[in-house]
């Protein structure tokens, strides 16, 4: 039997615009099970979303073999969609995202298991 495979560790970085910060709050206690499930076709798992002085920090796992396209299957999701038009009113980018990023993705530096 092959060894499991390391998951790839996704670390992203986003403000939280301080006027929608309940409403951002609200939305994700309860998030549509369809946007849930389709993270999880797509090979998310463990994934979080933290909160601190109006910076959202998310981590996730990737446990699938092509990276790139299960993220194009979830933008390509109509539920995700719509649920991104919820949620990217209360998010700012980064100074440091790239015109059309949005979450920018941190540098692994250290990890322990």
């Amino acid at each position: 039997m092959p060894a499991p495979r390391t998951p790839r560790r996704v670390a992203s970085v986003i403000r939280l615009r301080p006027e929608h910060a309940e409403e951002y709050l609200e939305l994700h206690r309860s998030v549509p099970r369809p946007v849930l499930d389709t993270l999880s076709r797509a090979h998310v798992t463990n994934y979080s979303i933290f909160l601190r002085d109006h910076t959202l920090f998310a981590y996730f796992e990737y446990t699938g073999d092509d990276y790139e396209a299960d993220m194009a299957a979830i933008a390509a999701d109509p539920q995700t969609q719509r649920w991104w038009t919820l949620t990217d009113p209360c998010q700012q980018p980064l100074d440091s995202a790239q015109p059309g990023e949005r979450w920018v993705t941190g540098e692994e530096l250290f990890h322990l298991d």
